[in-house]
C-alpha cells in the first residue's frame, strides 16, 4: 500500500469533511473508506487535531520546530559540558 504524507491543513479538512458525513448519518469506517484513510489514522488524527482551526495548526507547527531545536542546543550544551569535565579533571 502507498504511504501518503498529508500536510496539517489537509488533515484538518478532512477532519472536517469526515464530521459533516458523520453528521448525516455514515459510520466511521464508510467515512474512512470515502477519506481514503485507515480508522486508526482517523482516530489519530482526530487525537491530535480533532477541533483545531488551520492557525493553530501552524502555530502548533511552529512550536514542535522551535523545540527541536531548543532540545538541540540543549543536548549540545550538555556534551560541552562533558567534555570541559573530563578536560579539567585531567589536570589536577
Amino acid at each position: 500500500m502507498k504511504k501518503t504524507r498529508h500536510t496539517t491543513d489537509q488533515i484538518i479538512e478532512k477532519l472536517r469533511q469526515a464530521d459533516v458525513a458523520l453528521g448525516t448519518g455514515q459510520k466511521v469506517p464508510e467515512v474512512c473508506k470515502t477519506l481514503g484513510i485507515t480508522e486508526q489514522t482517523y482516530y489519530r488524527w482526530r487525537q491530535k487535531y480533532g477541533g483545531m482551526a488551520p492557525n493553530l495548526a501552524k502555530q502548533l507547527r511552529a512550536l514542535e520546530k522551535e523545540n527541536g531545536r531548543l532540545k538541540k542546543l540543549v543536548a549540545d550544551q550538555a556534551l560541552d559540558m562533558e567534555i570541559l569535565k573530563e578536560a579539567a579533571k585531567g589536570n589536577w
